[in-house]
């Protein structure tokens, strides 16, 4: 499952090292990536990981490395990856991609910890006038056709889940069984992004809303948890055999979980934007791989480049610019990344 998917396109590599060429003349010669270039991956998923994928391509051009960017969907990186095609991703989605990572295990790894500090959440929210309302503190309250009948019609309550091909509506789907919510909750799959700005309004205009999502996103800055909208615990732990369950789905200190309940039970357990680089080339590349390792991002700023791309559209300048401030703001960080990674040859 790609949370959140958007159609993605090549972006325009941004050639912005933290050197000066003064400094570049001088070091050149000891710089871990001198000579060598990285084929690098991003996925055809628009999102906050391509903000990133910027800033990752600037660490390494600041190593010396020359850094050649494709865009391609997760499936046919594993496989390049696998042959030898494409050195290294940094956006892939784990757990939810692991069946496709194991296949191509041999030949790739999996560097570093994930890209967002503290990783990501995925579940089931409504506004938050009608939860306090009503009391409801539970997925499980969804049974009640009073309760659902808030949602939608008739007794039934329309849950926005996912766009067709997504797994994560293969969750909702399963879910909703597992749980014996079929009667009373309609699953409505389509174009998340549409149905999504939908229920942004009805809930700014005091209206009900129920719908699925994860954090860090663009629907959760829009719709902040604990503001705006709560998250409802699931009754147990329960995914589809496509979806691996790396851990419980019990995770503490979620803000905004109905009822203040913490831990708070989520659709699954918290996800994160791995890294998978081909096995010879990660071996050649240490320097690489130690950068890659220390490279984390809070989930605010995650959540902001999402909302950001949300509003004004997912242009290679706004990408650019995104990465570019980032980069202002945190600079002593990126040098010390960078400073770390260099040492290792």
């Amino acid at each position: 499952m790609r949370p959140f998917a958007w159609a993605g396109r090549a972006l325009a590599v941004a050639a912005v090292v933290g050197l000066t060429s003064a400094s570049v003349g001088a070091f050149a010669d000891t710089l871990p990536g001198n000579g060598k270039t990285i084929r690098y991956a991003q996925s055809d998923s628009l999102g906050g990981n391509y903000v990133a994928a910027q800033i990752v391509m600037k660490a390494m051009k600041a190593l010396g490395y020359d850094v050649k960017l494709s865009t391609m969907n997760t499936t046919l990186f594993f496989q390049a990856a696998a042959q030898g095609d494409v050195d290294l991703a940094t956006d892939v989605n784990f757990p939810q991609r692991e069946p496709g990572f194991r296949a191509v295990e041999k030949q790739a790894e999996i560097v570093g910890g994930g890209l967002i500090v503290g990783g990501g959440i995925n579940g089931y929210l409504i506004d938050k006038k009608t939860a306090l309302a009503h009391n409801i503190t539970s997925l499980e309250q969804m049974k009640d056709p009073k309760i659902a009948g808030l949602f939608g019609s008739d007794g039934k309550a329309e849950l926005i889940s996912c766009d067709p091909g997504w797994s994560c509506g293969d969750v909702v789907d399963y879910q909703i069984d597992k749980f014996g919510l079929k009667q009373t909750v309609h699953a409505v799959r389509g174009k998340y992004e549409a149905l999504m700005v939908d229920a942004v309004t009805r809930i700014k205009d005091g209206k009900p809303a129920f719908f699925y999502a994860w954090n860090p996103s663009w629907t959760t800055n829009a719709l902040v948890p604990g503001k705006d909208v709560v998250w409802l615990p699931t009754p147990a732990d329960a995914l589809p055999p496509n979806v691996p369950n790396k851990a419980s789905a019990l995770v503490n200190g979620v803000e905004g979980c109905a009822g203040g309940a913490n831990p708070c039970r989520m659709a699954m357990s918290s996800w994160n934007w791995g890294s998978v680089g081909n096995k010879e080339f990660i071996a050649a590349n240490p320097a690489v791989k130690t950068l890659i390792e220390q490279i984390k991002f809070p989930v605010k700023t995650w959540s902001g480049w999402e909302y950001a791309i949300s509003k004004n559209g997912g242009s290679s300048p706004l990408i650019n610019k995104l990465a570019d401030e980032w980069m202002a703001a945190n600079k002593p960080q990126f040098d010390q990344w960078v400073a770390t990674a260099s040492k290792v040859h």
